[in-house]
């Protein structure tokens, strides 16, 4: 073989890789979401095993998930036993769906139902979970076309949203931490950094968050984990990280606080466990127990709720003896995993009975019990 061209470098000649960001680093956690759905009043009405009475479009509670959306599988069931019509749009199965949404009535088409949605609800819907392959110009339009759509539906003003503050990338980590402080909570100190080796807000002890979820999913199903690490300041001379992610001070803690708030109402749990990540890759290990939330503690997170526009969310703090220290609220608010810990159903019972109350109150009928 003659020379290699010019400007063409040979394969000793490559660069070397640059290390895997740091918090994909170490992290074994794997989730293969399953598209299969169980949702009861889906699988009833496909079935042909509920008797339609014809007449206008039926009022319904309408939810944008996922297939493996435990808590939404529970609400289905206990909303039929309330003669609540739900119905779904499912991230891992709207490929196939049949739907036509109206834009000058408040009404869609789902299959072969004509439905009027009074409350919305987005949850885990997002375009990861699409069955398609992004790399490609189907899958790109695919993607595209629901993220919109998705956005459209989750936002629209003539149907009420749950979390409608809440609702898509609206409330960051960043901005949780901004209006957290104005509401009277002690915040970790915090750095938005993509040199985390060289920083260290508080001076001492750090932890490393991804500022977006938690969970990354690569390819539709397959969920991987992004949670917090302890950083290793031996890392200082690392190269930079290939985008920002949050550094925050830790901070000695008597106890964890879970907290959901579900319209106006508190519900407590307390959390014990060893490191930050082990929620996820140890869950057996975590303590979790019902606690009494303090009225002073209550009444910040139901002003920040509002001010917010969150009806269901979970709040994460650290209780260190002084003062309460606020970590992040979760929009998606799942509590099926604490009730199961803890043997106690008292989220569950809440949010079924809000939106069974909230739908009797839009849809001007009396809320089944």
């Amino acid at each position: 073989m003659g020379p290699s061209p010019a400007g063409e470098g040979r394969a000793g000649d490559e660069p070397p890789l640059a290390p895997a960001p740091m918090l994909l680093q170490g992290q074994e956690y794997f989730f293969r979401s399953p598209g299969i759905g169980l949702d009861f009043q889906d699988r009833m009405y496909r079935a042909d095993l509920v008797s339609e009475e014809p007449g206008d479009p039926a009022p319904c509670v309408l939810v944008l998930a996922r297939a493996a959306d435990m808590e939404m599988n529970e609400l289905s069931l206990a909303l039929a036993e309330r003669d609540i019509r739900m119905v779904r749009i499912d991230a891992d199965r709207c490929v196939d769906l049949g739907l036509t949404i109206y834009t000058d009535a408040p009404l869609i088409e789902l299959d072969r139902w004509l439905l009027r949605p009074v409350l919305v609800w987005r949850r885990h819907f997002d375009v990861t979970a699409i069955p398609v392959d992004p790399t490609t110009v189907q899958g790109a339009y695919v993607r595209e076309q629901w993220h919109a759509v998705a956005g459209w539906l989750s936002g629209r003003a003539d149907w009420t949203q749950v979390n409608a503050g809440g609702a898509g990338e609206y409330l960051d980590r960043l901005t949780q931490l901004r209006d957290a402080g104005d509401f009277g909570l002690s915040l970790p100190r915090t750095a938005v950094t993509t040199m985390p080796g060289r920083t260290r807000p508080g001076g001492g002890r750090c932890i490393v968050k991804t500022a977006g979820h938690h969970l990354l999913e690569p390819q539709p199903g397959a969920l991987r984990g992004l949670f917090p690490q302890p950083l290793d300041v031996r890392r200082a001379a690392e190269p930079r990280e290939p985008a920002p992610v949050l550094v925050q001070q830790y901070v000695e803690a008597e106890q964890e606080l879970r907290v959901f708030v579900v319209g106006g109402e508190v519900i407590g749990f307390r959390v014990r466990k060893l490191d930050p990540a082990q929620l996820w890759v140890d869950p057996e290990s975590v303590s979790v127990e019902p606690v009494d939330v303090p009225t002073g503690l209550a009444e910040r997170l139901l002003a920040l709720s509002a001010h917010w526009g969150l009806n269901v969310a979970a709040f994460d703090l650290l209780d260190t003896g002084a003062d309460w220290v606020f970590l992040e609220v979760n929009v998606n608010c799942d509590w099926w995993w604490f009730e199961q810990r803890s043997g106690c159903t008292a989220v569950s019972d809440a949010v079924h009975a809000w939106i069974g109350a909230k739908f009797g109150e839009l849809a001007g009928e009396p809320a089944h019990r």
